[in-house]
């Protein structure tokens, strides 16, 4: 039995194509595909897991500004205790307003 070279050639498509839906189907494994797609079949569940991330990522906004703002605070008082002319007038200041309405 003779190979031709269109049965080489269909016998070579026909790899390439399973390697291709080979790397097609690890690439959907690796993105979870099918686990977003039950996840975009439940609405009930795909609005809490949205809701919880909305909930957790302003908390963590919350307390990154908070802290953020608080050591900005505390260089300003630190900029203050050097007594820089005009600068340190102007940060004082500035310090006494947040610290009177906080």
């Amino acid at each position: 039995m003779s190979d031709t070279a269109e049965d080489r050639l269909d016998r070579e498509e026909r790899r390439l194509l399973a390697v291709r839906i080979d790397e097609l189907s690890q690439s959907m494994e690796k993105f979870n595909l099918a686990e977003y797609m039950n996840l975009l079949n439940n609405p009930r569940r795909y609005l809490m897991v949205n809701f919880l991330g909305g909930i957790s990522r302003g908390f963590g906004m919350a307390v990154g500004v908070t802290l953020l703002g608080a050591m900005v605070l505390w260089l300003l008082q630190r900029l203050v205790s050097l007594n820089l002319p005009l600068i340190g007038n102007f940060i004082a200041e500035l310090v006494r307003i947040v610290l009177t309405y906080l």
